[in-house]
């Protein structure tokens, strides 16, 4: 019964966002508790949130004055020259932008953090996005696709969960899975171009005042960002001429930093709370902070209390101007805090109920004996579900254990087991359990359905695929 309750609970949460007959916060609290108390979990059920609370509250914390400390970043200007800079690069062509995201996360994520590695990746590209007319479920689809990836590096966690379960050397775990994470980085890339040819059709398509609907042509490229005036070389619709993509015919009105266009983006030129006088001692702060991060001295949420109490009282000295600021980045902060809370009830439910247990172990039984060689292909293909409805310690110290004691008697090694439960990592990133997602959309202002609808089946993919590839490579055995 409780395994039962267990996947229909989740499928129906999964269908009521997707389907958006209610926000993601609302499924969270009002799903689990209703199949909570189908569970038998009665009056218990309050103290089994309240548990699953306590350990998300440093999260939240974390969440909040992240999204303060960035957020003032962003108003006072320290993120313009580098999205110019990106611009400059990139031009204006939709496919070589998306592209640049995936690179641009997927660099950021090598600090094995996914929540600051979203912060920066939308705080420098969500501005561009919104400048020329793109989608920004684009966006956090190919930034969660990157930072998905990128998850199994051994400082991201996962792998060390793993490893730690198994009581394995985390290097006997990695190190053979570097091809598997080359070649997902590959695939990322692949899919971050297709969608950004979407995003070029789509665009010469619904904004052909803006977008010219070229046919061809040998050009080198439309026109620069940081250009005004008429665009150089952009083929006018019909005429088949021009750059062979899809160019920028009135390049003045999102390129000219004074157009009004640019009045309802992070990066308005004419907005008040600009500080370029003080752009190098927000770098400077930035980077400090940064640095704290990743050596990991002190608890990330202080971190981030004192950066941002720091970015306050120097860009805002007023005691107004300060709580002006506060309430300026309120939506994004009640958005993510309220997903993150709400989100501890249906791990509240799924683990008090001991629906996580039975469910794990319903899978094991369901195993034929002789799929056991294939234990580790299994538990592969398995994690991409697993991981996206259960936390990672309830997947790698609870599960995973249990699988690799199965998968012993049929000759198949721990760390075969280990490398091949990482494989799912780049479909559980997208799961509503982990706060940097919700982090994501919301920065993004993104619905967590039109995310998943775009990015499940693409990680789901590159899934797949880091699991062949490992096995093609030996990192992953059959016994």
């Amino acid at each position: 019964m409780l395994v039962l309750l267990g996947f229909a609970m989740i499928a129906v949460f999964m269908v009521l966002i997707m389907t958006k007959k209610l926000t993601p916060v609302l499924a969270l609290i009002i799903v689990p508790t209703v199949f909570g108390l189908f569970a038998g979990a009665g009056l218990g059920i309050g103290p089994m949130v309240m548990d699953s609370m306590k350990s998300m509250t440093s999260t939240a914390a974390l969440l909040m004055f992240a999204i303060i400390y960035f957020g003032l970043m962003i108003d006072v200007g320290l993120f313009d020259p580098l999205v110019k800079f990106i611009l400059r690069k990139l031009g204006n062509d939709p496919a070589k932008v998306v592209l640049g995201t995936a690179i641009l996360a997927a660099a950021v994520s090598l600090d094995g953090d996914g929540s600051t590695t979203f912060i920066l990746t939308t705080a420098a590209m969500l501005p561009v996005y919104l400048r020329l007319k793109m989608s920004p479920v684009v966006l956090t689809c190919v930034a969660g696709l990157a930072n998905g990836t990128m998850n199994i590096l051994p400082w991201g966690g996962p792998t060390a969960r793993a490893a730690t379960a198994l009581h394995l050397d985390v290097n006997d775990v990695f190190v053979p899975m570097v091809p598997s994470l080359i070649v997902g980085l590959i695939v990322v890339l692949v899919f971050a171009w297709l969608l950004g040819l979407q995003e070029r059709n789509r665009l010469r398509a619904t904004a052909p005042e803006i977008w010219g609907d070229v046919a061809g042509g040998s050009g080198k490229g439309g026109p620069r960002f940081g250009r005004t005036g008429s665009a150089t070389g952009a083929g006018k619709p019909g005429t088949g001429g021009g750059t062979g993509v899809a160019v920028l015919e009135r390049t003045e009105e999102l390129v000219d930093e004074h157009d009004t266009a640019m009045a309802d983006t992070a990066l308005d030129p004419n907005r008040s709370t600009l500080r370029p006088k003080l752009f190098w001692f927000n770098l400077g702060l930035t980077v400090a902070v940064m640095v704290t991060l990743v050596a990991n001295i002190v608890p990330l949420p202080f971190v981030f209390m004192v950066g941002s109490t720091i970015a306050l009282l120097v860009n805002f000295p007023k005691v107004k101007d300060q709580g002006a600021q506060l309430i300026a980045h309120a939506p994004s902060i009640v958005a993510v805090v309220s997903m993150v809370m709400a989100a501890a009830v249906l791990t509240g439910v799924l683990n008090g109920t001991g629906m996580v247990k039975a469910m794990s172990e319903w899978l094991v039984q369901i195993i034929p004996s002789d799929m056991g060689p294939f234990m580790a292909v299994i538990t592969g293909v398995l994690s991409i579900p697993m991981t996206f409805f259960m936390s990672n310690d309830a997947f790698y110290f609870g599960v995973l254990p249990v699988l690799s004691e199965t998968a012993a008697h049929y000759g198949v090694d721990a760390v075969d087991m280990a490398r091949a439960s990482i494989t799912g990592q780049p479909f559980h990133l997208q799961s509503p359990l982990v706060p940097a997602i919700l982090l994501l959309v919301s920065l993004a202002k993104v619905d967590l359905g039109d995310h998943h609808k775009k990015v499940l089946w693409r990680t789901a993919v590159i899934s797949l695929v880091m699991l062949a590839v490992g096995m093609l490579t030996g990192a992953i055995g059959i016994g």
